[in-house]
C-alpha cells in the first residue's frame, strides 16, 4: 500500500479528511522549499502538492502563475524539484508527496527515468496537469512500475465515458477540478460540487479531493462533507507572496491549521 493510500485509509478510520496544500518549488527562493513543506506538515497537511515550476501553466490563474515565474527566475528545474524532495525526506518519511505540474519537462527528462528518479527521491504520486488519459498509458505505466500513483484531474465538463477512462488508470486519489476556469478563482457552486461528487462515486473508487477556488476554512469545511480531501493552493501562495522570507513559514503554518481544523 503506497504512502498516499495509508495516509487516506488512516484518516477515514479516524472519521477524518485530508487536507492536501498546495505549493509550488522553488517560490519564493530554492532555499526555502523544504523548510515551507515542512511548516505544511506543522500546520496539519496530510499529503503535500509539489507544484513543478512551468513557463505556461495553462490551468492556473494568474497567483500560482506567478509563483512559477518567481521559482522559475532562480533556474528551477525538475532535478532540483526532486532534489528538494530527497531532503524533505531526511527528516519527514511519512507525509506523502504528489509532485503536480505540466508534461513536457517529464517528457524531456524520459517517463521511465522521471518516474525512477521521482521514487528515489521520495515522491509518492505523480498529477500531470495536460496529459490526458488516452495519452497516458506510457506514463502510467512508468509510474505504477517504480510504486507512484499516477493522479488525474476530473474536471465539471469531463464526459462519463473519460471518467472511466480515468477510474482505470488512477492510482492515490483523483482530483476534482471543483468548477470551469483556473486556480483560484470564484463562484463556487458547493452543492453542484457535491452532486458532481456522488455521480463519480459510481465510476471511481479511489478517494476524491475537490480543489481550485477553496480559499478560506468556511468553504473548505462544506466541500469537506462531501468530499474525501480539500485541496487549497492559490490561498497559500498568496500568503507566500505577501510574506517575507522570515515568516512564510510561520504564516503558512498558521493558515493551514485555520483550515485543517475546519475540515475536522
Amino acid at each position: 500500500m503506497s504512502r498516499v493510500a495509508e495516509t487516506f485509509a488512516r484518516l477515514q478510520a479516524a472519521g477524518e479528511k485530508a487536507l492536501i496544500p498546495f505549493i509550488t518549488a522553488g517560490d519564493p527562493s530554492p532555499a526555502l522549499t523544504v523548510d515551507l513543506m515542512h511548516g505544511l506538515v506543522d500546520g496539519g497537511a496530510d499529503i503535500i502538492e509539489l507544484g513543478i515550476p512551468f513557463s505556461d501553466p495553462m490551468a492556473d490563474g494568474p497567483v500560482i502563475q506567478r509563483a512559477s515565474e518567481r521559482a522559475l527566475a532562480h533556474k528551477v528545474g525538475l532535478r532540483h524539484v526532486l532534489a528538494m524532495v530527497k531532503t524533505f525526506r531526511e527528516q519527514n518519511q511519512h507525509t506523502p508527496v504528489v509532485l503536480m505540474g505540466y508534461l513536457n519537462p517529464v517528457h524531456v527528462l524520459g517517463y521511465e527515468t522521471f518516474a525512477q528518479a521521482a521514487a528515489e527521491a521520495g515522491v509518492d504520486g505523480v498529477l500531470t496537469v495536460d496529459c490526458p488519459p488516452e495519452e497516458a498509458e506510457d506514463l502510467t505505466a512508468a509510474l505504477t512500475a517504480a510504486g507512484l500513483d499516477p493522479v488525474f484531474l476530473v474536471a465539471p465538463t469531463t464526459p462519463m465515458e473519460r471518467v472511466r477512462e480515468i477510474a482505470r488508470l488512477a492510482r492515490g486519489y483523483v482530483y476534482y477540478v471543483s468548477l470551469k476556469g483556473v486556480t483560484g478563482a470564484g463562484n463556487l457552486d458547493i452543492d453542484d460540487v457535491a452532486r458532481k461528487i456522488a455521480a463519480l462515486r459510481e465510476h471511481i473508487t479511489v478517494p476524491i479531493g475537490v480543489g481550485f477556488g477553496i480559499r478560506d476554512a468556511e468553504t473548505a469545511r462544506a466541500i469537506s462533507v462531501a468530499a474525501d480531501a480539500v485541496v487549497v493552493g492559490s490561498r497559500l501562495v498568496q500568503e507566500i507572496e505577501a510574506a517575507t522570507p522570515e515568516t512564510a513559514k510561520e504564516q503558512l503554518t498558521r493558515l493551514v491549521a485555520t483550515l485543517k481544523a475546519a475540515i475536522r
